[in-house]
């Protein structure tokens, strides 16, 4: 008799079969096949006014917020976009296998740097929150960097159920709000979207604020800046940012439609298993184990 040991799998209900019974009693189905048969139901749209349009020379990048883990920023943000303190600004650095960075080149230099407008110049840090009131769907497998780990509202998230704390993690597409030694020194003028292997030594030591839905690769493959950090030397070689806009500050007819698979809906939990045992022509050895920044939330 095999031994069968199953995980506690918590929120997210996946199966705890040994991969061999759960292949003989129900036939393998990769990702797609499950995302195709999704119910309307298991999609939301997101609330524009939690949304960021950033339009690029090469086409939009649509970014939405996480107020529900950083709500200082995330009104601030909201601020800057209101007033077009982005517009005219531009990527100014492109670290390779780390991060892009944007706003205001000049920030430094008083003489040249763009006015804050009415947003806050001081804001507390937002590392981490209660994790009370938070709806996580939980993940069944272990973390380097987090107690706990899963998703809420599509974000990713780290967890420590005893001291009732939560925060987001630097997974890849994530956006941040720059700072300087001091853990209160970000308001979010200066953004970062991860475009590298996921920085989890991050997290709980940067404010993270959002995420990308939409338009990475216009970000990721953005030409990598001189070592060590990225920052172009030469200005000619900045990405200039046309605007960045709320969503619910554009006219209807102007916006991109845009859903995220629920990640409390069975359907995502059925694709993170389908991921984390897969089991198709091409792969011999099921993995068993899936790592919180390789689960891509979809959306169309």
């Amino acid at each position: 008799m095999p031994h069968r040991r199953c995980l506690v799998l918590t929120a997210l209900a996946l199966s705890c079969l040994l991969p061999a019974l759960a292949s003989a009693a129900t036939p393998y189905r990769s990702p797609q096949q499950i995302l195709d048969a999704s119910a309307a139901s298991d999609w939301r749209t997101p609330d524009p006014a939690n949304l960021l349009y950033m339009d690029l020379p090469a086409g939009r990048v649509i970014i939405e917020l996480a107020p529900q883990f950083a709500p200082r920023h995330v009104a601030n943000i909201q601020t800057f976009a209101r007033e077009h303190f982005w517009d005219g600004t531009s990527i100014y650095r492109s670290q390779d296998n780390f991060v892009v960075q944007f706003g205001d080149a000049d920030a430094d230099d008083a003489a040249k740097a763009k006015p804050f407008g009415s947003a806050a110049r001081k804001l507390p840090a937002e590392f981490e929150r209660a994790s009370a009131g938070l709806k996580v769907s939980v993940l069944p497998d272990r973390d380097g960097w987090a107690a706990q780990t899963g998703f809420v509202d599509g974000f990713p998230v780290g967890q420590d159920p005893q001291a009732g704390k939560a925060w987001l993690a630097h997974c890849y597409g994530m956006l941040g709000a720059g700072r300087s030694n001091e853990e209160d020194s970000s308001i979010g003028a200066e953004l970062y979207v991860v475009t590298g292997q996921s920085p989890r030594q991050l997290d709980r030591n940067i404010t993270l604020v959002g995420r990308v839905l939409k338009g990475m690769e216009l970000l990721s493959a953005t030409p990598r800046g001189p070592a060590p950090m990225g920052f172009y030397t030469d200005p000619t070689l900045r990405t200039p940012i046309v605007s960045i806009r709320r969503a619910s500050d554009v006219p209807a007819a102007e916006r991109t439609p845009i859903q995220v698979l629920r990640t409390d809906s069975k359907t995502f939990a059925d694709t993170v298993e389908a991921r984390r045992n897969r089991v198709d022509d091409f792969y011999k050895r099921p993995a068993g184990h899936i790592d919180l920044c390789n689960i891509p939330v979809p959306v169309r």
